[in-house]
């Protein structure tokens, strides 16, 4: 048996990454994930910024995870400066950030991934394979934007979003006409997940670390604990001893590890560690295809992300009640720029995102560290291929093309962001 697999590059991804498989008289030779994107040095980039311009800027990194990114570089601003944004502000940050989640995970499953599933070359067929699956893809990924659009200011890129708070606070009557949207948006999800339950996700499994924020009483998104199911624990400013960065030759995209030699992140990685917190209507949902914690098969991030998008619409409509309901209070902070080091952590859709600021007394960045999620990635991606590969041809697959589409997926279950990774 022979196989020869050279992908370059991988679509339906962002960025640019290659797969390599060699296979010779039945023995595997090779099985690697080489990303070769071209390296985004955007640490320097922020370097020397006023702390005003960090959000905006930060957002820039990347065109999908731009709320995430945003947000992020806020919090490590506030955190070194000492600044508590006021209960109205933090409700519509996370309000936006539910947006956020829902768009990414709703293009990655129906544009990205589902194709795989389906058959098809890419999302175009559907347009006269199945319309219905096609416009109802559009309806969630609008009603996200929207949700986006009048939080953050802007669907990609927010520009609401400051040190101290939020600058603009949408109408209470914008808000309403999103909540029925987002009730429509709940038969839209549910419809979703009788599709997922049709699709052949492959079985395999290979034990792995993963690694998320930790929350207490709600579903973690924004600041926290960070833990990992082989039970390292620190806390946020502490991201350094889990990231564990380390440059790889030839990849333009630094690898991490922690208790293995690599570990993941991402809606995955989220469940597995807070499933108990999702709303009761996503844990069903996660019962009913298949996904209890702990799940070491990769293919079934579609199924986490879905489930992360039932409980995102719900918390959604739920903060938009706490918001309508409540008077007209401050939305912002004043801010004092003072010496010191903040660092921030999010759970972007693809896992969770650090930066890390150190400020001058004159309230500009003097140094700055990024650790995207993809990053802490793309070693899992690299240990999974060759065990991933030997299972497949143990199962009795034995053609290049039916094995390069399996690699595909594979890869494309994680949604790298490779753009992102190569900080």
């Amino acid at each position: 048996m022979r196989v020869d697999i050279d992908v370059r590059h991988l679509a339906r991804i962002e960025g640019h990454g290659n797969i390599v498989v060699r296979i010779a008289d039945g023995d595997l030779k090779e099985a690697r994930w080489d990303v070769v994107e071209t390296p985004r040095f955007f640490e320097v980039m922020l370097k020397g910024k006023h702390f005003s311009a960090a959000g905006i800027l930060a957002a820039r990194i990347c065109g999908i995870c731009s709320i995430s990114h945003c947000l992020t570089a806020v919090r490590a601003t506030e955190r070194a400066f000492g600044v508590t944004v006021p209960d109205a502000a933090a409700r519509l940050r996370l309000l936006a950030k539910h947006g956020e989640t829902i768009q990414s995970h709703v293009l990655h499953f129906f544009f990205l991934a589902a194709p795989d599933f389906l058959g098809l070359s890419s999302a175009i067929p559907l347009v006269e394979a199945d319309p219905e699956v096609l416009q109802r893809a559009l309806r969630l990924k609008g009603l996200a934007n929207r949700l986006c659009d009048a939080v953050a200011g802007r669907t990609t890129h927010p520009v609401a979003f400051q040190p101290g708070g939020v600058s603009m606070v949408p109408e209470k009557r914008v808000l309403s006409a999103i909540r029925n949207e987002l009730e429509d948006g709940l038969d839209d999800l549910h419809a979703t997940a009788r599709l997922l339950a049709t699709f052949e996700i492959p079985d395999f499994e290979r034990e792995t670390e993963f690694v998320a924020l930790r929350g207490e009483r709600e579903y973690p998104f924004i600041g926290g604990r960070l833990v990992s199911s082989d039970g390292v624990e620190r806390a946020e400013n502490e991201y350094l001893e889990m990231t564990n960065e380390a440059v790889v030759a030839g990849n333009t995209s630094k690898w991490s590890s922690l208790s293995r030699e690599s570990y993941a992140v991402g809606p995955l990685a989220r469940c597995n560690l807070n499933f108990e917190l999702l709303h009761p209507e996503a844990r069903q949902i996660a019962a009913n295809l298949g996904l209890a914690p702990l799940c070491h098969n990769p293919f079934m991030a579609h199924v986490a992300r879905l489930v992360e998008c039932v409980h995102c619409a719900h918390e959604a409509i739920r903060l938009v009640d706490e918001i309508v309901s409540s008077g007209d209070e401050p939305a912002m902070v004043a801010v004092a720029p003072v010496a010191g080091e903040g660092v921030g952590a999010v759970e972007a859709p693809r896992g969770i995102l650090f930066h890390h600021y150190r400020y001058g007394g004159d309230g500009r960045i003097e140094s700055a560290n990024c650790v995207v999620p993809t990053a802490q990635n793309n070693g899992n991606i690299h240990r999974d291929l060759p065990d991933f590969v030997r299972q497949m041809v143990e199962s009795g697959v034995n053609d290049d093309q039916r094995l390069e589409l399996l690699c595909s997926m594979l890869v494309r279950s994680y949604d790298p962001c490779l753009s992102c990774s190569v900080h």
